[in-house]
C-alpha cells in the first residue's frame, strides 16, 4: 500500500521565479507537466522590488503549492548595474547586445540562485528544477549558456546525499533554452500566462513602471512584436523600440 501510494503521489518540483515573463512561463510549463511546483525566489539586493511583489502575485494565481522568498546580499559584493551603484544601459542595438557581457550581469547569479534551489530540492523529494534561462534572446550572460545548465547539472548529481545514497537523479530543466522570446510568449499565451502580471525591466520608476530602454525592456518588446501580439504593459519611453 505504501509503495502504490509513493507512485500515485504527485512529482514536486522546484521552479526558479524572479515575476519576469520567462520563469512565468516557465511556472506554467510545470504545471501543464503534471508537477507540484514549490516556487524559489530571492532579494538579493536587486533595485528593485516590483519583481518579488509580482512573483508572489504569480505564485498564487498558478497554484503553486509552495513558495519560499530568500534573502542574500549580493548586493555586498556588487558588481551589476543591478545590485550596485552602476548606470543601467539603455538604448542599444542588438548588435550592441551580443558584443559582450553587459553591465547588468550580476556575477554567479544562477550558480547560487540554483545552488539553493538543489538545496531545497533534496529537501523536498523533487528531482527536477525548472529554470527560465535562455541562449537566444539573451543579453550575453554565460550562466544562460546549455553547456553550464549541463555542467551544474553534473556537479549537482555529485553533491547531494538524495543522489549518493537514494540513488536519485537531479535534473535541471530549461525549456526555454533554444527558444525565441516570440515562441516563449506565444506559448505562455497557450497556457493561459497573464503577461500584464509579469515586470522585466531593470530599471523601472518608483511605481514599478517600466523604463522601455533596458536591455530587457527592448528585448521583451521585440519578441511581442515578433509574435504579433501587443505587449500589455505601458513604458515610459518605447520610442527606441519601435525601430528596434
Amino acid at each position: 500500500m505504501e509503495e502504490k501510494t509513493r507512485k500515485n503521489k504527485i512529482p514536486k518540483a522546484v521552479v526558479l521565479l524572479s515575476g519576469g515573463l520567462d520563469s512565468t512561463t516557465v511556472l506554467a510549463m510545470a504545471r501543464d507537466e503534471g508537477f507540484a511546483c514549490c516556487c524559489l525566489s530571492f532579494q538579493y539586493g536587486q533595485r528593485q522590488s516590483i519583481e518579488l511583489e509580482r512573483a508572489k502575485e504569480t505564485s498564487a494565481r498558478l497554484g503553486a503549492v509552495e513558495h519560499l522568498v530568500l534573502h542574500i546580499g549580493l548586493d555586498a559584493i556588487g558588481g551589476s548595474a543591478l545590485t550596485g551603484d552602476i548606470a543601467v544601459p539603455k538604448g542599444r542595438s542588438l548588435e550592441d547586445m551580443e558584443a559582450g557581457i553587459p553591465k547588468t550581469y550580476v556575477p554567479g547569479r544562477n550558480t547560487i540562485f540554483l545552488a539553493y534551489a538543489m538545496a531545497w530540492a533534496e529537501v523536498l523529494g523533487a528531482d527536477v528544477i525548472f529554470i527560465g534561462v535562455n541562449a537566444l534572446d539573451y543579453s550575453g550572460y554565460p550562466d544562460c549558456r546549455p553547456e553550464y545548465i549541463s555542467a551544474f547539472e553534473k556537479m549537482a548529481n555529485l553533491a547531494t546525499k538524495a543522489s549518493i545514497e537514494e540513488e536519485r537523479s537531479l535534473t535541471i530543466h530549461a525549456p526555454l533554452l533554444h527558444m525565441t522570446k516570440g515562441e516563449i510568449i506565444l506559448k505562455g499565451l497557450s497556457l493561459g500566462v497573464d503577461y500584464a502580471k509579469t515586470h522585466s525591466c531593470y530599471d523601472p520608476d518608483r511605481e514599478g513602471v517600466p523604463c522601455g530602454e533596458c536591455d530587457s525592456c527592448c528585448l521583451r518588446l521585440k519578441g511581442f512584436a515578433d509574435a504579433g501580439i501587443e505587449d500589455p504593459l505601458s513604458y515610459k519611453n518605447r520610442k527606441h523600440n519601435d525601430n528596434f
